[in-house]
């Protein structure tokens, strides 16, 4: 039996490789480190299918040093342990250390990667580590603080287009077909820029019409297929992240009962409880705010209660989160505040520190100034005083601006009232 396509047209170097020019392009950290020929050991975070095996398998053919390979999903502490005696034992004097890939290992618990730690920072192996969860939950502190960290993203447009015509022209089985791509949008959408989902796609679409003599592939079609079909394009268990986004914008739409259809869904199909909770506290501070902060206190008293209790009791506090959450009112002015402070932050670079709020420690700094005319809000009537906040050349800069539902509009009106015009939009 064939190689499904994804494997197929697995690149074996940079060069072919499609995406994350940030790390790989010319000049970029990871480039520079591969082409040094010595790596350090790092973690790659990023979605499904945007190449972080991959990546770690091109790095070991490169620098052709010993590369073993762990999956979190089925090996053990005493895996862990062979891999390492068997990477002491085979390395030579003035060889790069050989690379151990991990992948999963948001899925290692807490004694297996303790059992890494040692290994890593003598240099015996070279950590790889590949996740699809933020390794500041998932790995242990002493084991991200001797890694670096990369971030992956989602494929573009663009490189999901390059790709397509890749498979189609070099192939050792698609190139002889006669394969017309006359609409993408279906297949680049229900990708959601994942390479192996997009070439699982393109595969059930070619393989339902695989006598005919010309292959011409619509939208209609890829709907078509994918309806009767619908795991063909989810053979590595991709749905996790489609019901978890269904979650999400199930709360932030205010819909209860597809909330919990959701969280059943997740439930019934063995998801981490802790996945489950932490993205409660993401949707309670990004969707929730300041409409109802008492989303972020229920969220997270709901994360404590399903790590001590844990399952299937913690499909109760969950159920009890999600219904409120769904029917809090929605606010997410605070997202969008400190995605517009980190525009500014970017556009106007490192602005200096206003003198009067600056720390004074020293005699030499109070000599320039530092702290000079700072006035300390408890000593004024109402516990507030106006004076300068942000740096001279954004001081008129408005960043926070509060929505329209109860808390806010107080919470704004209080602002007016200390702060008059600048809060008058």
């Amino acid at each position: 039996m064939a190689q499904p396509l994804a494997e197929r047209l697995r690149p074996k170097t940079l060069d072919d490789y499609i995406g994350q020019k940030h790390l790989v392009g010319e000049g970029a950290v990871l480039r520079k480190m591969i082409d040094a020929g010595r790596i350090s050991s790092f973690i790659l975070w990023g979605p499904p299918g945007v190449g972080k095996t991959t990546l770690a398998q091109i790095i070991a053919n490169k620098l052709e040093t010993p590369f073993y390979t762990l999956s979190a999903v089925t090996s053990g502490v005493k895996d862990v342990r062979d891999v390492i005696d068997k990477a002491r034992n085979n390395r030579f004097f003035n060889q790069m250390s050989p690379i151990l890939f991990i992948d999963e290992i948001h899925r290692f618990s807490k004694s297996q990667q303790d059992s890494l730690l040692g290994a890593v920072e003598t240099g015996v192996v070279t950590l790889i580590g590949a996740t699809t969860e933020n390794p500041s939950f998932e790995v242990i502190r002493p084991l991200l603080s001797r890694c670096q960290l990369y971030v992956l993203k989602s494929l573009e447009k663009h490189d999901l287009l390059e790709l397509l015509q890749i498979a189609i022209n070099k192939d050792v089985y698609l190139n002889k077909k006669n394969i017309v791509l006359k609409e993408t949008d279906a297949m680049l959408r229900y990708s959601g820029g994942d390479a192996r989902k997009l070439l699982n796609i393109l595969e059930l679409v070619v393989e339902a019409d695989g006598a005919s003599d010309e292959i011409v592939i619509t939208d209609e079609k890829v709907v078509e297929r994918l309806q009767q079909n619908p795991l063909a394009y989810d053979k590595d268990g991709e749905m996790h992240y489609d019901i978890i986004s269904a979650f999400i914008k199930s709360i932030r739409g205010s819909d209860p009962d597809g909330a919990l259809y959701w969280l059943a869904r997740m439930v019934e199909g063995g998801e981490d409880p802790a996945f489950i909770a932490r993205r409660l506290v993401i949707s309670a501070s990004e969707d929730i705010g300041l409409a109802n902060p008492n989303a972020l206190l229920l969220a997270n008293a709901a994360f404590d209660a399903v790590m001590k209790i844990g399952w299937p009791e913690g499909r109760i506090p969950l159920a009890e989160a999600t219904v409120y959450l769904a029917t809090s009112p929605k606010s997410n002015s605070a997202y969008e505040g400190i995605n517009g402070a980190l525009e500014l932050v970017r556009a106007t670079g490192n602005l200096p520190v206003p003198l009067h709020l600056r720390n004074a420690p020293t005699k030499l700094m109070k000599q320039l100034g530092y702290g000079k005319d700072y006035k300390y809000a408890h000593a004024y009537e109402g516990h507030f005083v106006n004076q300068q906040f942000l740096p001279d050349e954004v001081k008129e800069k408005r960043i926070w601006h509060p929505q329209e539902n109860a808390p806010e509009i107080k919470l704004k009106e209080r602002m007016r009232l200390l702060w008059g015009e600048r809060f008058n939009d």
